[in-house]
């Protein structure tokens, strides 16, 4: 297992050089490694001033927030899947990225600034998810197919306000603003957004990662949890609280992307299996890694740039059959 995670930190530690580099104004990595260096330490200069513009302030913060947004994905996906003992269960099933997105949609259309945007998309968040809970309340004879088909219809709901807002907005200004922001793109992401947003993400990663062993309990039914001990529900609401928050944080910088939490999670459950002491870690590093390599796809490939949540969605069904027919 440890051996695993090094690797896996070897190879984003890699990537992320490789994603600093590559681009339409090509940067050596050594030159890159000199760069990101020479704000801790002393390093000789011999590159120009452009090319510390681009890392510091167009690159880095773009690799920053792709990593941030797939490890908080893959980790959240992993801990509901096991909360809800549920392979099929991530964000966007349980309708917490349609609640999101609509929310920031609602401050999109209504001018509101990054703060307000931000505490919009939580709102919506926890509105649907908290929708799903209820009408999926846990039966004994089906309570798997009932959450995820209340996540479907929740999900598919919010969809349908967000239609009504797309219909309502601007079609020059706030209509073209919405739709690509739903596509999902880390393309605007900036030093300051990083600096009010990573807060919330590593907070709530740090949490749901200190309590990881403890949602293995709830992975074995309400009333095995009962009988060691430990409040199930108070722990279920702490777990749904903190990957709404994670989710959220990720999708007010990046937009709604879809099946990246579901993939990469069963993806690291064939690796390492179900324990979230393991799956954890392991669905992080490899979200991170996953999402920064779609980035990397995405604003390379062609002249123009492609929202991440096309190239999501077109590799990541192809995946989860692959893993379905695995399995």
């Amino acid at each position: 297992m440890k051996n695993l995670v090094i690797y896996l930190f070897i190879i984003l530690f890699a990537l992320c050089i490789v994603s600093i580099s590559i681009g339409k104004y090509y940067i050596a990595p050594q030159t890159v490694m000199k760069i990101l260096a020479s704000k801790l330490i002393s390093v000789e200069r011999d590159w120009i001033d452009p090319m510390e513009t681009i890392v510091w302030n167009i690159r880095f913060p773009r690799v920053i927030g792709a990593m941030a947004v797939g490890s908080g994905l893959s980790m959240s996906a992993a801990i509901l899947q096991s909360m809800f003992q549920n392979p099929l269960v991530s964000p966007f099933i349980l309708g917490v990225s349609s609640g999101a997105g609509f929310g920031a949609c609602v401050a999109i259309l209504l001018g509101m600034n990054r703060l307000m945007l931000q505490l919009s998309v939580f709102a919506g968040g926890i509105i649907a998810v908290t929708l799903t809970c209820l009408i999926g309340k846990e039966r004994e004879d089906n309570s798997r197919m009932t959450m995820v088909l209340s996540g479907v219809i929740v999900g598919g709901f919010f969809t349908s306000l967000i239609s009504a807002l797309k219909y309502m907005a601007d079609p020059y200004t706030k209509l073209p603003e919405i739709v690509f922001w739903l596509m999902g793109s880390i393309a605007f992401i900036s030093n300051e957004n990083l600096l009010w947003i990573m807060p919330v993400i590593i907070f709530s990663m740090a949490v749901l990662y200190l309590y990881r062993w403890k949602f293995n309990i709830l992975g074995l039914g309400e009333y095995e949890a009962k009988s060691l001990g430990e409040n199930a529900g108070r722990l279920k609401m702490l777990g749904i609280v903190f990957t709404t928050m994670l989710v959220s944080a990720t999708v007010s910088i990046a937009g709604v992307i879809g099946w990246v939490g579901l993939v990469i999670a069963n993806t690291a459950r064939m690796i390492t299996g179900p324990d979230l002491v393991k799956l954890v870690p392991v669905s992080a590093l490899m979200g991170a890694i996953y999402l920064l390599f779609i980035d990397d796809i995405a604003r390379n490939l062609t002249n123009v740039e492609i929202p991440l949540g096309i190239l999501t969605s077109l590799v990541g069904a192809p995946v989860f059959i692959y893993i379905l027919r695995k399995k």
